[in-house]
Formats: structure tokens, C-alpha cells, sequence
């Protein structure tokens, strides 16, 4: 039975709406509050683990006066996924606390959210086998498009619909809009472990999803190994953005800012500066327009906290959508066409990189940027085929980026 543990925070002052039990790998480390607008964590008492950056656990409360704590609003969903979940569990679509109070029992990362009771909901929706899988388990993930949980039986991916089925992998669908986004981000990954390294990328591939239409990219989960939970935290939770009632916060920041959560809580800082600046750069080269904080996280490992493979990589100048970076650089949001290497060079230098480490990084970058593997396709490609505009858009950046 789990047992309620309270810190020396004055509760007087003010009288919880509802109530939630944090937990971290599993085990209680303390108590997550909502009054008002507001909500607070208190750590238990004799619980000496940080469970995120932003939250110390040196410092026993943690306060936000007008909404949920940043961190625990990027464990929630967005788009598709937030929607089914709001509705199957009964909470309004911007009630970030209801949704986690129904869902967020086993999120990305090692923390999770439990009612004051300590167990977790069940839920079951009539629709489709996506709705049901959506929805079922107590389970969520963050991020916009239309995705969910699975897992490998043998040879086949089946959707993680009961709680006691496995949560491997993510499987990412096409949106009836866009029709490529899948073929286009399994491109990008595939580029970028040519370019970056084979351990710097997520593991991921196109297939079926038992029971669901239509082609998925089921990407492997790094924060789960041989079932334990592995810390993760993106650089919005880091940071501590507000999200936003668009879900903007993950834009509000540059690129130089994001590099500051790898100088103060890497445990290979000088390291994964190197690795973050190469990112950076590629997805730039690449015309990911979304790179934005939550694209970026440290993960947990032997030696401590470090920069994780990349994911998420995706040709967004393709579609009809924004055209500049999703972060600043160099002082502002910049237009893809007017991006140089005199920028990326600055940006380098600004987030500490020697002149020597920063020409070095770009150099092997256009070396291996120039007619890589990934992009010969070995038959004739229309030029209506997505494949022939993403080749020649990763081209043209590379070479105003590069030269």
C-alpha cells in the first residue's frame, strides 16, 4: 500500500484540487499538487534522487503559480494522440493534470504520474484498433503526430494495447495530408546515420502494424532497456519552457540557449558540444524547419547524463510549412535560404567550440554530405517523386551551408 509522504510545504496556504503521485523507475519519490493554476511537487521525505534537471532534489518544493510544472506538461501528448486521450478519460483537451492523472503512469523517461490511490486507470474506447490502443493502458507519449506505442511479436508489430503488453517501439503514421511523412523521416534517419554515425541516430523502420492501415516508422525506444526506464528529459522540460495553450514553448529559444543544457548537465559536456553543433548543422543541411527543444534530450547512461542518438529527423521544407528555423540562430529565426556558413560558424564559436573543433565538424560534415550513399537511388526518380525534391533540397543547403 502506498503511503503519503508530505514535505514541510505550507499546505495551509492553500487547498489541493486534485493530487498525483510522482514516481521515478517505478518507486514513489513524492507528491505533484494542483490548486487553482497553479500546481507544486514535493519530494518525500528521505528521497534524495533528482528526478529531472529542473526539479532538484536539494530543493525539497517546486512551484509554478500559474499552471503545471513545465517538466510534467512536456510528459503529455499533443495532436491525435491528446485528443482520444482527453476524451476517453474524461478531461478537457488543455487540462494537462487530467490527462496525466488518466495516462501518464508510464510516459517517456522514468518518471511517471499516479493518482493519489496509486493505480492506474483503465480505459476502453469503441473505434478502431489505433483508438482502442490509444487509449487502453495507462501509457503516453508527447509529440504532434498521429503515433502510438508498439512492440515486436516474432516477426510481426502488434500495438501495445493492455498495460502488460511491451512498449518498444513508437509507431509514427502518415497524416491523410501529407502522405510521405514516414517514407520522408525513414529517408532522413537513414541520411543521417551516414553522416552522423550509426550510434548517434535512433534504430528505426518502415513496416505494418498488426491491425492498423497503412505503412508506420517504428522507431526503437532508447529510454527503455530490458524493460528498465531509463532517465530522459528533452530541453524544453530542461529549460522549463511553459508549453503554452498552442503548444508553442518549444519554439521559444535558440539554438545557442538549447546548447547550455549539454555545458551544464552533460556529464561529457566538451564531448556532446561537438555532437549537439554536428546536429545541429545536419538538420539544417537536411531542412528540418522543426527542430525545435523537445527534439533534443539527455539520456540517462553508465557515465551519467548525456546527449541522446537524434530522432525525429524529418525534411519539413517539403511541405507547406514554415521556412525558417524552428529555433534562433545567431540572434533570430532565419529564413532557409539565407542561412551561410559564416552563421553555423558563429553558432559554433558562441556555444564554445574552438575555431579548429568548429572547421573540423563542418568539414567532415561536406565531405560526407557530398553525393552520400543514402540519396542514389537506384532506379529513375520522377521529379514529382518526394525522393528527387529531398535530394536536391539537401543539395542546394549543403552547399550555401558548407561551402
Amino acid at each position: 500500500m502506498i503511503r503519503e509522504k508530505h514535505s514541510n510545504f505550507d499546505r495551509r496556504s492553500r487547498i489541493a484540487d486534485r493530487e498525483a503521485i510522482v514516481t521515478y523507475k517505478g518507486a514513489r519519490a513524492g507528491l505533484l499538487s494542483e490548486a487553482g493554476r497553479g500546481s507544486h511537487f514535493a519530494y518525500d521525505d528521505g528521497w534524495t534522487a533528482d528526478i529531472a534537471c529542473a526539479l532538484p532534489a536539494t530543493k525539497r518544493d517546486h512551484v509554478s503559480r500559474d499552471a503545471l510544472i513545465p517538466f510534467f506538461e512536456h510528459l503529455g501528448p499533443e495532436g491525435w494522440l491528446r485528443g482520444l486521450q482527453a476524451r476517453a478519460g474524461g478531461a478537457a483537451d488543455q487540462d494537462d493534470f487530467g490527462i496525466l492523472l488518466q495516462y501518464g503512469a508510464d510516459c517517456i523517461g522514468a518518471v511517471g504520474i499516479l493518482p493519489s490511490d496509486g493505480i492506474a486507470p483503465v480505459h476502453h474506447l469503441d473505434g478502431s484498433v489505433a483508438e482502442e490502443a490509444a487509449v487502453t493502458a495507462s501509457r503516453t507519449i508527447s509529440g504532434v503526430q498521429r503515433k502510438l506505442l508498439a512492440w515486436r511479436d516474432e516477426a510481426t508489430f502488434r500495438p501495445s494495447v493492455e498495460a502488460s503488453d511491451p512498449a518498444t517501439h513508437i509507431a509514427k503514421f502518415n497524416h491523410n495530408d501529407e502522405p510521405t511523412l514516414v517514407q520522408n523521416e525513414a529517408l532522413s534517419l537513414r541520411l543521417a546515420r551516414e553522416i552522423l554515425g550509426e550510434n548517434e541516430v535512433t534504430r528505426a523502420e518502415p513496416a505494418v502494424v498488426a491491425g492498423i492501415e497503412g505503412l508506420a516508422l517504428l522507431v526503437e525506444r532508447f529510454d527503455r532497456v530490458d524493460g528498465e526506464r531509463l532517465r530522459l528529459e528533452d530541453f524544453a522540460q530542461i529549460l522549463g519552457k511553459p508549453r503554452g495553450p498552442e503548444f508553442g514553448g518549444k519554439y521559444d529559444a535558440s539554438y545557442e540557449e538549447a546548447a547550455s543544457v549539454i555545458a551544464h548537465f552533460s556529464s561529457r559536456a566538451r564531448l556532446d558540444l561537438v555532437r549537439y553543433f554536428k546536429l545541429v548543422v545536419f538538420n539544417l543541411a537536411l531542412g528540418n524547419a522543426d527542430a525545435h527543444l523537445k527534439n533534443f534530450s539527455l539520456l540517462e547512461r553508465p557515465e551519467g547524463l548525456r546527449l541522446s542518438p537524434a530522432y525525429d529527423l524529418l525534411n519539413t521544407l517539403l511541405y507547406p510549412f514554415n521556412r525558417e528555423t524552428a529555433l534562433e540562430i545567431g540572434g533570430r529565426k532565419r529564413e532557409f535560404d539565407t542561412l551561410s556558413r559564416p552563421i553555423v560558424e558563429a553558432f559554433g564559436a558562441e556555444i564554445g567550440l574552438p575555431k579548429a573543433a568548429v572547421d573540423l565538424a563542418l568539414g567532415e560534415l561536406a565531405k560526407r554530405l557530398t553525393d552520400p550513399k543514402t540519396l542514389r537511388f537506384a532506379a529513375r526518380v520522377d521529379e514529382g517523386d518526394f525522393r528527387a525534391r529531398f535530394k536536391a533540397g539537401v543539395e542546394e543547403n549543403s552547399r550555401r551551408i558548407l561551402a
